[in-house]
């Protein structure tokens, strides 16, 4: 978390001003009574107060926060602070409030009264003992958002990212009207902040339909300027209920009632998020059973309703009104589509920890490529160094069959004694196909997130096998998916998760080709590039005497520890090594190259580095995004 916070530092802009509190039994303000500017003395000051920070027991949540109030609220009065301008708190803890005030109603309404609507309030709760509640309705009421990770995640990329997202604000007090007699029932229209990155989505009914426009008034403010927007926008009566772009709408094939299930899925998020800030019990259950009957009309799966499935048939039932808990924590990922995906979209159990045979082409742990070449009865290993953060091309074949493979690296510690700086590791696959229509899988230890028209998150610690038009996901619960594309290509995703890491581990995953037919002879990337060609292991530079002939190729390698590959016309000096693989099940003797493949690949390592996850270009042709 350390590292995070060192990160966010130095993303602050030169314009932002800036304190820090930490809390426990005491609270202790970095900055007394002040907010301080963004100085490379300051950051240099920050960082030195952070690193020596240390917990002391106890959790005084109501303190801490009544501090961070009023040291903005200050700062506000005293500077002039122009209202177009945005301040916020980003709250983080991993404990329950048992220092101080610990009523949750008390804390709640002791928050509100100290921003009184003038910040927002940003909450993480790490662990399994915060509250979590707590946390999301203090964000709730005050303009925010909540975050919640597990201890044994990577909290500092986690945190970062969520920095990331709202880390650069645009505009403030955005609202959206409309003529109040030309539409109805409308979702959310005031915003109090737009962030870089982020989006504004608002449905509602039209009552007249015969109209051919609509008037729209949008007002914002920036940091320097208030915006007026007034349009009158085009109604489209026959494809009112239309999106372009979205896959199966042209041919009629997909769902013709995207933006009606679109206001349903805004309208139910908010009909929850209500509940969740009432504390009136006869109101709850109103909105409780307002939102669970149209999450029924919707097909959608919420913590109210239930999708029943039957083992036997593969098959899965729409929700059914049932209640299963009255928890709402992260309520943004808990409502499920059923829509998009080949009715019913295929969910069933299987058979933990079921065993899979596999090819050795594989890119996993450290990360160790590994290359099989089954007619030269070899295999070729090599590693890549690269940094936490960047995102290697391991298969590209965007143009033919449309599939490309990115994966991203995080760092870790290395291990005591090791020769290295630091260690990496895979902690996000990326699976991007456009053929026959565009769809994506973003793979993590802990969750897949599916879009192929519709947005499906599914956990990785349970088994399922989801099944679309044109790619099928098969989860081995925290062992291992399989995806698998138009029945031709066949990718699978080792989970490598840690009961107690040690300092120099990270839960990561390992990738590995197990069918690759549909992949086209142009295909490229870290791993692509090999998988139809062969490489000749030069026999001149081989001693081996008449008496090893008859070894077994182990032997032969250790008895030749040096020798040569033939790549494309290039020299490549290897040694041999033998490596572990499919979770250290197997072990494989391999020809290694140094130096990140240097001369074995075609270019050099920096040439497979994509600027983005969804980035479905290579050094070697034109860069594209899905």
């Amino acid at each position: 978390t350390k590292e995070a916070l060192f990160t966010i530092l130095q993303d602050l802009r030169p314009e932002d001003h800036f304190n820090i509190i930490g809390f426990s039994n005491r609270i202790k303000v970095w900055q007394q009574d002040q907010l301080v500017p963004v100085t490379p003395n300051n950051i240099r000051d920050a960082k030195k107060y952070i690193h020596n920070m240390s917990p002391t027991g106890g959790t005084n949540i109501n303190g801490a926060l009544q501090t961070g109030a009023k040291l903005l609220n200050d700062y506000i009065a005293q500077n002039d602070i122009d209202a177009r301008s945005v301040s916020l708190i980003i709250f983080l803890t991993d404990g329950r409030p048992t220092v101080g005030e610990t009523q949750s109603s008390k804390i709640l309404s002791n928050i509100k009264d100290a921003i009184h609507d003038k910040f927002c309030l940003f909450t993480i709760g790490i662990g399994n003992d915060v509250d979590h509640k707590l946390l999301e309705r203090m964000a709730l009421e005050n303009c925010g958002m909540t975050r919640h990770f597990q201890e044994d995640e990577d909290a500092a990329s986690h945190l970062k990212g969520f920095y990331d997202e709202i880390g650069t604000p645009l505009l403030s007090d955005i609202r959206v009207d409309y003529p109040e007699d030309n539409v109805e029932e409308v979702t959310q229209n005031f915003f109090p902040n737009y962030f870089n990155g982020s989006e504004i989505i608002i449905a509602g009914k039209l009552i007249n339909r015969t109209s051919d426009s609509l008037h729209v008034e949008v007002t914002a403010s920036n940091s320097k300027k208030y915006i007026l927007l007034k349009t009158d926008v085009a109604i489209d009566l026959p494809s009112r209920n239309y999106i372009r772009g979205i896959p199966g709408l042209e041919d009629g094939k997909g769902d013709n009632n995207y933006i009606e299930r679109a206001w349903s899925y805004l309208t139910i998020k908010e009909l929850l998020n209500s509940r969740l800030k009432s504390d009136d019990d006869q109101e709850k259950d109103r909105l409780m059973e307002k939102a669970k009957s149209m999450a029924l009309a919707y097909n959608f799966v919420t913590p109210f309703t239930v999708l029943k499935m039957r083992e036997a048939g593969l098959h899965s039932e729409l929700p059914q009104e049932e209640f299963i808990s009255p928890s709402t924590d992260g309520i943004g990922e808990k409502l499920q589509s059923l829509q998009g995906h080949k009715a019913p979209p295929g969910i069933h159990r299987q058979q933990d920890k079921e065993r899979i045979k596999i090819s050795k082409t594989s890119a996993d742990g450290d990360p160790h490529f590994v290359i099989d070449f089954p007619s030269s009865k070899f295999s070729v290993c090599f590693n890549i160094d690269g940094e936490p953060g960047d995102i290697l091309r391991l298969v590209s074949d965007h143009k033919e069959s449309g599939v490309t493979v990115n994966g991203q690296l995080i760092g870790a510690p290395a291990p005591p004694n090791g020769h290295k700086k630091h260690r990496t590791y895979f902690s996000t696959i990326t699976i991007l196909n456009n053929k026959p229509q565009r769809s994506y899988l973003e793979i993590t230890p802990k969750r897949i997130i599916l879009d192929d028209g519709e947005r499906l998150i599914l956990s990785c610690g349970r088994s399922a096998v989801v099944r679309s038009s044109n790619l099928e996901v098969s989860i081995s619960a925290n062992s291992n998916i399989t995806v698998t594309i138009r029945d031709t290509i066949s990718f699978v995703i080792l989970i490598h998760h840690y009961k107690r890491p040690a300092p120099h581990q990270r839960h990561h995953l390992g990738f590995y080709i197990s069918n690759s037919k549909g992949l086209s002879s142009d295909s490229h990337g870290l791993l692509g590039q090999f998988l139809n060609h062969e490489v000749k292991l030069l026999q001149e530079y081989l001693n081996t005497s008449h008496q090893q002939v008859g070894q077994n190729q182990t032997e032969a390698f250790k008895s030749n520890p040096t020798n040569t590959l033939k790549v494309k016309g290039r020299l490549v000096p290897v040694v041999w090594k033998q490596r572990r693989i499919y979770n250290g099940q197997e072990e494989v003797d391999c020809w290694f190259a140094k130096n990140n493949a240097d001369k074995l690949i075609d270019g050099s390592y920096k040439d497979y580095l994509a600027s983005h996850p969804f980035d479905t270009g290579t050094s070697f042709g034109t860069n594209n995004s899905l």
